[in-house]
């Protein structure tokens, strides 16, 4: 499946060219990247005759929703498991996992602490146990499978561009990106969070050495927000009838003008934003913002 190029018009003397690739239109539940992660996981579930899948998510993951509406699709049970105790008792008013419950969804609440130590072999024996034998997909679905998954996001319509830039969350997506990427091409990678461990995800998977992270549009880590980003959110969505989530997305478009009006592309220069979807999560982001007394997201 293939996702339609849009092209960004913009303003600048260099005659840059910027599109983006509408992967958030691939699957109105299981969109963007998730979609693309998911889909060789499920074929290998169903040959190794699984008819349950258990993940990890947080409280507003999009790959909690997308794996939940999947599993309802295939037929298939959902197990998953969230981080923080707390949030069993806010499920009718969290919107994703209100939406994952809907979807059939069995939740297994777990300690901030004890999500962090989630995939020993202990914590995960004691899964076995109580769900038998399910098909196990990492938190943000990133593995092998999701990486091969990704590299179907390129095409005979992006070869043409010379930059390829993707928001970056376990490293998955870009992954793939690289792996099919072009010999001319340099993929640039927008980390939505802090830390230099994002490489050695990324070196896991990736065949090649044409990429490079770039970390100065975070706005100080994951899931971290301020007045700036949102009124640049509303005003893409005003300018350009397109939704940005402001978790992956919003940060890297903002972060790819930015670059741009400060001259860090050469003239010429063909740029591709790859939209990975994640627009369910606006919903949870805008209780937060309202409870803070923040402006709203557009939707």
């Amino acid at each position: 499946m293939t996702s339609p190029l849009e092209e960004i018009h913009i303003k600048n003397d260099a005659n840059i060219q910027l599109y983006i690739k509408r992967e958030d239109l691939l699957h109105p539940h299981i969109s963007g990247n998730k979609y693309r992660k998911l889909k060789y996981n499920l074929q290998e579930a169903k040959q190794k005759g699984k008819d349950t899948l258990l993940t990890f998510g947080g409280a507003f993951s999009n790959h909690i929703a997308a794996s939940a509406y999947a599993g309802k699709l295939n037929g298939l049970r959902t197990i998953g498991v969230i981080r923080g105790e707390e949030l069993k008792s806010k499920i009718s008013t969290n919107p994703t996992l209100s939406f994952a419950q809907e979807c059939g969804m069995i939740f297994y609440f777990m300690s901030r602490e004890a999500y962090r130590k989630k995939e020993d072999p202990d914590i995960l024996n004691q899964l076995y146990e109580k769900y038998g034998d399910f098909y196990l997909i990492p938190e943000g679905g990133t593995n092998t499978l999701a990486v091969k998954g990704c590299e179907d996001i390129l095409d005979d319509s992006t070869k043409k561009f010379n930059y390829i830039c993707t928001s970056v969350g376990t490293g998955g997506t870009i992954s793939g990106i690289i792996n099919a990427s072009e010999t001319h091409q340099k993929i640039l990678g927008f980390p939505a969070l802090k830390g230099a461990f994002l490489s050695k995800e990324i070196t896991k998977f990736a065949t090649k050495t044409n990429w490079q992270l770039i970390p100065g549009y975070n706005f100080g880590g994951y899931a971290k927000i301020n007045t700036e980003l949102i009124t640049f959110i509303n005003d893409f969505k005003s300018m350009y009838n397109i939704s940005l989530d402001p978790i992956y997305t919003g940060k890297m478009m903002f972060g790819i003008l930015d670059m741009i009006a400060l001259n860090q592309f050469e003239e010429n220069s063909k740029i591709l934003a790859i939209h990975t979807g994640g627009l369910q999560g606006i919903l949870g982001m805008n209780q937060r913002l309202k409870a803070k007394s923040m402006p709203q997201i557009k939707v």
